[in-house]
C-alpha cells in the first residue's frame, strides 16, 4: 500500500473495490492485526495499535475481542455443528461450554438459523454457512468487522442475503462493517464506498452520490 490513510467508523458499512493486486486484501490484513504495516500507525478507537515494529503475538487477545473475520469460504470446521462452531470462538477466550452455546444459539437463531442450529456444515446450503461464519464473528461482539469476499461464492440471491445481513449488523450493532468485494449488485446497501488500484486510494464517496 502506498500512502494510504483511512478511518473506519461506527455503524458504517464500507465497500473496498478495486481490481485483484490493488491492496484490498492487504489493507485488511493490517486493519484486521494480522500483518504489520511497514510505515506508519494503526489506531483503535484512539489507542494506538500496530506500527512497523509491533509484536503482533502480543496483539492476539485484542485481535479476538474486538476484530470479526469473515472470508471468502466459510471455513466451518465439518465435524461441528452450526451451534458447536460459533461457540468454539467464545470457549477459546475461556468462556464456559454452557454459555458459549447459549450465546451460540441465540446468535444464530437471530440471524435466521434457528432450525439448523444442530446441522454440520455439509448438511447447510452456502448461504447458511456464510451465516455461521458471520455469527462466528460476531461471537464477541466485535466493534469492527472484516470481510474478505463474502459473496464471491454465492448465487445473487443468497450474496444479496449475506449483504443484507452485514447492513443490518453495521446499523443495529453500531459496529464498522468494511467489504472486500468485486460486487457491484448490493453497492446501495453501502455508506461509502472506497476504490483501490496499485496500493493507493483512487476515489472515496458515499453511496449514492
Amino acid at each position: 500500500m502506498d500512502g494510504v490513510s483511512l478511518d473506519f467508523l461506527p455503524g458504517e458499512l464500507i465497500g473496498l473495490f478495486g481490481p485483484s493486486g490493488s491492496g484490498k486484501t492487504t489493507l485488511l490484513l493490517i486493519a484486521g492485526l494480522l500483518e504489520p504495516p511497514s510505515l506508519g500507525e494503526l489506531f483503535f478507537r484512539g489507542e494506538r495499535v500496530s506500527h512497523p515494529d509491533v509484536d503482533l503475538e502480543h496483539l492476539r487477545d485484542f485481535r479476538r475481542r474486538r476484530i470479526g473475520f469473515v472470508f471468502q469460504k466459510a471455513n466451518l470446521i465439518p465435524f461441528l455443528t452450526a451451534a458447536e462452531n460459533v461457540a468454539l470462538a467464545l470457549e477459546i477466550d475461556d468462556v464456559p461450554p454452557k454459555p458459549a452455546h447459549g450465546h451460540a444459539v441465540n446468535l444464530l437463531r437471530v440471524l435466521g438459523l434457528g432450525h439448523r442450529i444442530d446441522h454440520r456444515p455439509a448438511k447447510l446450503s452456502g448461504g447458511e454457512q456464510q451465516r455461521v461464519a458471520i455469527a462466528r464473528a460476531l461471537a464477541n461482539d466485535p466493534p469492527l468487522i472484516l470481510a474478505d469476499e463474502p459473496t464471491a461464492a454465492l448465487d445473487s440471491v443468497r450474496g444479496r442475503q449475506v449483504m443484507d445481513l452485514l447492513r443490518r449488523i453495521a446499523t443495529a450493532r453500531q459496529a464498522a462493517v468494511v467489504v472486500v468485494t468485486h460486487d457491484h449488485r448490493s453497492i446501495d446497501l453501502f455508506d461509502r464506498i472506497i476504490e483501490m488500484s496499485d496500493g493507493r486510494l483512487v476515489a472515496g464517496r458515499v453511496a449514492g452520490d
